[in-house]
């Protein structure tokens, strides 16, 4: 499957998926970004728990240089000149940017795994928050007349 781009030359599928994706994320709400965030990061940690476990560091390293990322965006972010409450959540960032790190170079799945326990919480607030229910599945759908 092809699509013709702007300048007339065909789109294979990578191509395809990377406009996709970018149209995506570019006319996501800002709550419904935020709870993308929450997810990839919830994600990253499992895959690097997984990883650590399963003796991979190259992919454990990955995931958590990943997370720190996501975790620095979702710092940057947050106006606490706008939203009072944002300091708390700001040193909860901190906290997580310094277990994350520790956890990395010790490679300690105990340590990550104390991360996640505190992003799934976080994530599924945020969810809450923007109107999105998590169905037993796992995927999330955006709710409708209160209900799921």
């Amino acid at each position: 499957m092809t699509a013709n781009q702007g300048n007339g030359f065909p789109m294979n599928p990578t191509m395809l998926r990377a406009a996709y994706v970018s149209n995506s994320i570019e006319t996501m709400s800002p709550g419904r970004m935020i709870v993308a965030l929450y997810e990839r990061l919830a994600l990253d940690l499992e895959r690097a728990e997984q990883a650590i476990l399963a003796s991979d560091p190259a992919t454990a390293h990955e995931c958590l240089l990943h997370a720190q990322a996501i975790v620095t965006e979702l710092h940057d972010a947050l106006d606490v000149e706008a939203w009072p409450a944002a300091r708390s959540l700001k040193d909860i960032y901190v906290f997580l940017l310094f277990e994350l790190i520790a956890s990395n170079v010790e490679k300690d799945s105990d340590r990550v795994a104390g991360c996640r326990s505190l992003v799934v919480p976080l994530r599924d607030a945020w969810n809450e928050a923007a109107g999105i229910v998590t169905s037993s599945g796992g995927s999330a759908v955006r709710s409708v007349g209160g209900s799921a």
